[in-house]
């Protein structure tokens, strides 16, 4: 596997990014991993290393560059976790865009990555996958959103007010308990994506909360969270290696 870092610039700065593919110089596919708003650590790292392991170009973000290093220790407490969502609060999705759009086109200047773009998010990002199909849909093939927030909103920019741009199949996986996801989410968006012919699956995973994919949270379901990485693996391999 052959791992490293590497600085992609965009209007607002130098954004430090975790990159890892397989092997030889390929192509492979590339995958944008989104943070969620814990940020970057080892075990996003990970989940980095197992989309390689699969055979893509994956490509992890600091999205928080704008702030400098963030680290978040939630055995603090409160504190820390309000510090930890202001951070989150900073990330408007213009300038999401604007990053994918670097990301993107780092894509496009490497020869080791080609063919479309999958993208996969959690928690914070579970929106920010989700608009960037619809804001860049010549370029994405699969998105995957893991319970994701924000993705049906009352504001001009909610995402699934793009699905009449989309052209990449989606796969939304959401827990059956999760005080972060409204319960208007999933019958709006499935009814916004239906009335576009957006290609899509939604899926509620039965006894999970938010957060069930982490292997280092406390609500963690191995089960669950291995369907979802089986979901995601046969979702890219038709619409990226195909």
């Amino acid at each position: 596997m052959n791992e490293f870092q590497v600085e992609i610039t965009t209007p607002d700065g130098a954004v430090d990014c975790f990159a890892v593919h397989p092997d030889g110089d390929g192509p492979f596919p590339p995958v944008i991993l989104y943070m969620d708003v814990v940020g970057v650590r080892e075990e996003l790292r990970n989940f980095a290393r197992r989309i390689a392991g699969e055979g893509y170009f994956c490509l992890l973000p600091d999205m928080f560059y704008r702030l400098g290093p963030q680290n978040f220790d939630l055995s603090k407490g409160r504190e820390e976790i309000e510090r930890m969502f202001a951070a989150g609060r900073t990330l408007e999705m213009p300038m999401v865009m604007s990053d994918t759009e670097a990301w993107l086109d780092y894509f496009d200047s490497n020869p080791v990555a080609t063919g479309p773009v999958g993208a996969i998010g959690y928690c914070m990002s579970g929106r920010f996958v989700v608009a960037a199909a619809g804001t860049f849909p010549e370029r994405f093939g699969a998105i995957a959103s893991l319970y994701g927030v924000g993705i049906v909103t009352e504001e001009e920019d909610s995402p699934h007010l793009l699905a009449d741009r989309i052209e990449a199949e989606l796969y939304l996986g959401f827990a059956e308990h999760d005080p972060f996801v409204p319960e208007n989410v999933i019958p709006e968006l499935g009814k916004a994506l239906d009335a576009n012919g957006v290609p899509h699956a939604i899926e509620t995973h039965p006894g999970t909360e938010h957060g069930f994919c982490f292997p280092e949270r406390p609500g963690y379901v191995e089960d669950a969270a291995e369907r979802v990485w089986g979901t995601v693996f046969d979702l890219y391999g038709r619409r990226l290696k195909g």
